[in-house]
């Protein structure tokens, strides 16, 4: 007698079953593509600037040229960027695209594949570059990509030997007219926000000023139709000689030209001193401005970079968290809604 039953359980239970695996299957597509909801009025608002985020991020190029066929250009031009006294030795080098695919937006970056071999014989891995012109290039015709390389030299650990980068060494001795390997372009974590009236607080160390030259290009040089600037753009710029501010002539006649849309603070730890008569790193300035930089983070159309080493992300934190403490806030806390606001971009090494 009870057998249709148990039989009409069962089929239940294998219609569940099967319901079940076809949810899972369809959970992520549905939690990239949220649903609006029409009857909660403030959720969907939410919703649809985080669709809006994602669809722009879908539309960044990303992997044109792969390792395993890279695209061959052409170095143009490679320059010194740093100058008498200075130390160490940094270079500007553009290539040249044309022929190719590759294109690429401010604050992304492209591998470099180097020459020859390594010690066991195998083609050397590539190494990432972040790129520092805009998406038109130097030349402004869409055939360019420009990065800044500084030399990695140190004192082998053991041996004392000197030892110099692979790739950057290949690069800082490239002569104009030699093929390059170019992959990428790669990485969505520092891109500019659309909004022209945006404030852009940039925090760089030495050749982490690359991607900002590409934004402040794109802000104040191009004027391209598409994005016409209006906001604040504040670059923090932390070097060891006056000699190694790398673009120093081009970003002060920037900041001369515009000085209501920019603002330009150097720390440079070997000629001055902080308030406590240390060195000038470029937390220090941080410090210096926590207060008025705590006003503008708090603006939600208020982005904040940081590009360089590693080392200068605990003083920044430092500096923000005393800030934010005098108004009762847990800095820490209030980073991580930043970073999920996609507000708070770190691209450090």
């Amino acid at each position: 007698m009870n057998k249709p039953i148990d039989r009409f359980k069962k089929d239940l239970k294998n219609i569940a079953k099967a319901g079940a695996k076809l949810i899972n299957i369809d959970l992520p597509e549905i939690e990239e593509k949220p649903i609006i909801a029409e009857s909660a009025p403030e959720a969907p608002l939410t919703q649809t600037k985080l669709a809006s985020k994602k669809a722009k991020k879908d539309d960044i190029p990303v992997n044109t040229y792969r390792p395993k066929d890279p695209f061959v250009g052409k170095c143009l031009s490679n320059e010194e960027l740093v100058r008498e006294g200075g130390e160490g030795t940094v270079r500007h080098l553009l290539f040249d695209l044309s022929g190719g695919d590759l294109r690429y937006v401010e604050g992304q970056s492209i591998g470099i594949i180097p020459a020859g071999n390594d010690e066991s014989g195998k083609p050397h891995k590539l190494r990432l570059y972040s790129i520092a012109s805009t998406r038109h290039g130097d030349r402004l015709d869409d055939k360019t990509v420009s990065l800044c390389v500084r030399q990695l030299e140190y004192n082998h650990p053991k041996t004392g030997e000197r030892v110099y980068g692979v790739c950057s060494t290949y690069l800082c001795n490239m002569e104009p007219g030699a093929d390059v390997k170019i992959t990428g372009p790669v990485g969505k974590e520092m891109l500019l926000p659309d909004d022209p009236n945006a404030n852009i607080i940039m925090m760089a160390t030495g050749t982490g000023i690359a991607p900002f030259r590409a934004y402040l290009w794109r802000m104040f040089k191009e004027k391209h139709e598409n994005y016409q600037f209006k906001g604040l753009a504040w670059l923090f710029f932390g070097v060891a000689y006056t000699p190694n501010i790398l673009y120093k002539q081009e970003l002060e006649k920037l900041q001369s030209q515009y000085p209501d849309h920019f603002r330009l603070t150097y720390a440079i730890s070997r000629e001055q001193k902080n308030a406590a008569g240390s060195k000038m790193y470029i937390q220090s300035r941080i410090a210096e401005h926590a207060d008025e930089l705590w006003e503008l983070v708090q603006k939600d159309n208020t982005h904040t970079y940081i590009c360089g080493l590693k080392g200068m992300e605990g003083g920044i934190d430092e500096g923000m968290s005393a800030a934010a403490t005098k108004h009762g806030v847990d800095w820490a806390e209030y980073q991580r809604d930043l970073k999920k606001a996609h507000r708070w971009h770190v691209e450090t090494y």
